[in-house]
């Protein structure tokens, strides 16, 4: 692990390759799991306000099931996720003309109707975050449903931070990343 504060960052963002590729996996990571995706009670308080204007972007089913258990649950850990239907898919993904899984969330806020972009935990997948004491751990969760991910990433050459540069910037500032990018520099040199 490396330490970047306020993170402890896993090797594996620098030396792993990915890049997600939805033709191959459809968007699977919105279905397969055994609960929705981790959520802050932050997280919790935009959703709930930005509901109305995400529901006309979610099937018929995942609108009743939003209004019925809302927005979160907790996992069997205790820790909040979003809700999902009883076929595991996540309340907030829609099925696109191809079959891919997409986000309500997203395409709302890529829309302009909402300022909430999706659950952060989403966007930086497949890097899951722990509290580590004071640090926020990154790890690379690898998980089979990505393989075609992993071999598009490999083909292309991308580290999994640099992949997630967006979302890596959008959770921890211009700053760290660039910080980052200096710390993956001295590695390659090294």
């Amino acid at each position: 692990m490396i330490i970047h504060e306020p993170t402890l960052i896993s090797e594996d963002l620098f030396d792993k390759q990915f890049i997600c590729d939805l033709s191959k996996c459809k968007g699977a990571c919105c279905i397969e799991g055994e609960f929705g995706a981790p959520i802050s009670k932050q997280e919790i308080e935009l959703l709930e306000k930005e509901l109305p204007a995400i529901l006309p972007y979610l099937t018929k089913e995942s609108q009743k099931a939003l209004k019925k258990k809302g927005v979160y649950e907790k996992d069997s850990e205790g820790d909040l996720v979003t809700t999902c239907l009883p076929t595991g898919e996540c309340n907030f993904a829609y099925r696109d003309k191809q079959g891919i899984l997409g986000c309500g969330i997203e395409k709302a806020w890529k829309e302009g109707k909402i300022t909430f972009q999706k659950p952060i935990s989403c966007h930086l997948y497949p890097i899951r975050i722990t509290k580590v004491g004071t640090f926020e751990a990154l790890n690379y969760h690898k998980w089979d449903i990505c393989k075609p991910a992993c071999k598009l990433g490999k083909e292309n050459k991308m580290p999994v931070f640099k992949f997630l540069k967006d979302a890596l910037i959008r959770k921890f500032g211009e700053k760290w990343y660039a910080e980052l990018e200096e710390i993956a520099e001295a590695r390659r040199q090294a």
